[in-house]
Formats: structure tokens, C-alpha cells, sequence
């Protein structure tokens, strides 16, 4: 995964010279809030794959720069918004936006990461600029599609596992095809090859998304910079929760909608409903179907990159390294 390592590389060198809230003398108050954001980190997951996938086609990282800011603005923008709508209180294991400064500023100011993305966007000649923005659209749509579903499950008993892919494909998955897809634009890629490089991106993002369940739940706030059990408290409608209600029996089935209709009040309280979801999770083994799930994704977008034609063998090589990584991964 050398080229990838030496993508996040390059692209933290360059994004780190940023500092919006300098640059834009006199808005201080409305770029703060991003510049902080940024420096929290992150896989930059996004950015690199863009980066990396354009190199194995040809073409400098400094090319590529400006599509992968745009999707990592875009990418924040959203966990800004999200971590408002879900009453998150870290985020990569620090305080979230809206509780560093407060909900006004993290609405605006995430706002204006959208309008950034396109800025950047806009920075390429216009036949790759309106390839870039189209592609970019689409994915954002479909992003906001899949987070009003994750919050109209939250109030649903009868979400099917089909509505959950969906609705991970929508608000996780698309983005990571849309970066795999813009490094083939970057690249000169033809439609069919991008199609490829986007069912790649797409399912290994739905792969990514199951394992983050699993650590939601399984894993330690040391692991994921955020407190485990979140979703649990949420009542989202993970995976795991789908399946188990699936394979329980009445008794466990009555236990596990009890504990989704408890409303717990202080931390202890949230530490009992956690303990008992989770423990009716692993009653049932569920964990381990997520895995079974989570591969069987995983080989689906092999498929796709096997698909390309004009990828170079090292760039195969390495994705497919890295799609392993990113279903293993523990944080």
C-alpha cells in the first residue's frame, strides 16, 4: 500500500499548510471551527484513495490536490452535522464542533465547507470540473438521502437489513466510490473503467461501514476516539440489532425492544442499556455474522477492480491491500 501511505502523506503535508481562519482575515469566528475539525485527523481515508487511484493511472499528486480537499472538506462537513444531529460529544477522541464552540457554528460554518468543496472542485479545466461536480452531486444527494433514513429508523420497528444496506450505501459507501471514481476522471478513465473504480470504492465502503458497527459496539473508546455504544443509545438500526432481532426467540426479542424503548437517564443508566443490548449480541452471535457480511462485501468490490482494464497492476495490488486493511481495521 506504499503508494497510498505516500497519498496520505503528501496529503497531510499540504492540507496542514492551510489555515483558513488566517487566510480569511476578518472571518476568524467561521473558519476556527474548520481549521479545527481538520486537525483532529482522521484516516483521510478519502483523500488518499482519490491521490493514489489518479497516480496508478499517471498523474502527480499535485493534480489530484484539489479533488481529494474537496471531498475531505465535504467528508467533515457531514460528521460536523451529523455529530449535532446524533448529540455527539467527541469526535477522534476530542471534543465534537458543536460542543468545542456551539451548534450555530458548527451548522455554519459546515455550511461553508460545502461551498469550499466546490470551490476546489472548480480549480480543474471545465470538462474534468463538470465530470468532478456531477459525480460530487450525485454522492451528496445520496448522502443526505441515507442520513434522513439512519433518523427515520431511529422511530421505525420494522426496518429490514435490506433497508439498512441501503441506507449505509447512501450515507457511507457513495462517497467512497465517488473518491475511486474521481481518481479515474483525474486519470482519464473511460465510463466503463469508472464504473469499475466506483463499485470498488462503493462496496468496500459498505464493508467499512459493518466493521464500524461492529466497533461501535465491540470495540474501545481507546480504538475509535469516540465512547462505545453510541448507536446502542441511538437505537440506530445497525446491522446487529437487525439480526438479532432475526435470530431471537420471543423471550430475547421482547428483551431487546424493552431495551429500545428504555430511555435511560444519567451515565449509569446508559451503561446498563449498553450492557444489555450488547449482551444480547453476543447470546446470539451476531458479531460474527457481521463479519461473514462485511467479507462477502469485501469480495464484491475485488470483483469490480479485477474489472478494470487500465489500472496498473500495482495500483490493483494495493487496493486490494487496502480493502483488506479497511475490514480488519480496529479503529
Amino acid at each position: 500500500m506504499q503508494k497510498i501511505f505516500e497519498s496520505i502523506e503528501y496529503f497531510e503535508k499540504e492540507s496542514g499548510q492551510k489555515k483558513f481562519a488566517i487566510t480569511h482575515d476578518g472571518y476568524v469566528h467561521l473558519y476556527e471551527p474548520v481549521d479545527y475539525i481538520l486537525a483532529l485527523g482522521g484516516k483521510r481515508i478519502r483523500p488518499a484513495l482519490i491521490i493514489a487511484t489518479a497516480a496508478y493511472y499517471g498523474v502527480p499528486f499535485s493534480t489530484s490536490y484539489n479533488a481529494a480537499m474537496a471531498c475531505e472538506l465535504f467528508h467533515n462537513f457531514s460528521l460536523m452535522h451529523d455529530d449535532i444531529m446524533d448529540g455527539a460529544e467527541t469526535r477522534r477522541g476530542q471534543k465534537t464542533v458543536h460542543q468545542k464552540f456551539d451548534v450555530n457554528a458548527a451548522i455554519l460554518s459546515g455550511d461553508a465547507m460545502m461551498m469550499m468543496a466546490y470551490d476546489h472542485l472548480c480549480k480543474y479545466n471545465d470538462t474534468t470540473a463538470l465530470g468532478l461536480v456531477k459525480v460530487f452531486t450525485k454522492m451528496g444527494l445520496e448522502l443526505c438521502e441515507g442520513q434522513r433514513l439512519d433518523m427515520d429508523f431511529e422511530n421505525r420497528s420494522d426496518v429490514s437489513i435490506g433497508e439498512y444496506i441501503k441506507m449505509i450505501t447512501n450515507k457511507t459507501s457513495v462517497l467512497l466510490g465517488a473518491c475511486m471514481q474521481f481518481g479515474g476522471i483525474l486519470g482519464g478513465a473511460n465510463a466503463e473503467e469508472q464504473f469499475h473504480l466506483y463499485e470498488f470504492g462503493k462496496n468496500i465502503g459498505i464493508a467499512f461501514q459493518i466493521q464500524d458497527d461492529i466497533l461501535d459496539t465491540f470495540g474501545s473508546e481507546e480504538q475509535t476516539g469516540k465512547r462505545v455504544g453510541g448507536d446502542i443509545l441511538n437505537n440506530k438500526k445497525t446491522y446487529l440489532y437487525l439480526k438479532s432481532l432475526e435470530l431471537s426467540d420471543p423471550v430475547l426479542k421482547k428483551q431487546l425492544l424493552d431495551w429500545t424503548d428504555f430511555k435511560p437517564i444519567g451515565l449509569a443508566e446508559e451503561e446498563e442499556k449498553i450492557s444489555g443490548v450488547k449482551s444480547i449480541f453476543t447470546t446470539l452471535v451476531v458479531e460474527e455474522y457481521a463479519n461473514q457480511l462485511k467479507e462477502a462485501y469485501k469480495d464484491l468490490s475485488i470483483s469490480h477492480l479485477n474489472q478494470t482494464t487500465a489500472l496498473n497492476s500495482e495500483g490493483k495490488e494495493e487496493l486490494v491491500k487496502f480493502a483488506d486493511f479497511l475490514v480488519s481495521r480496529e479503529k
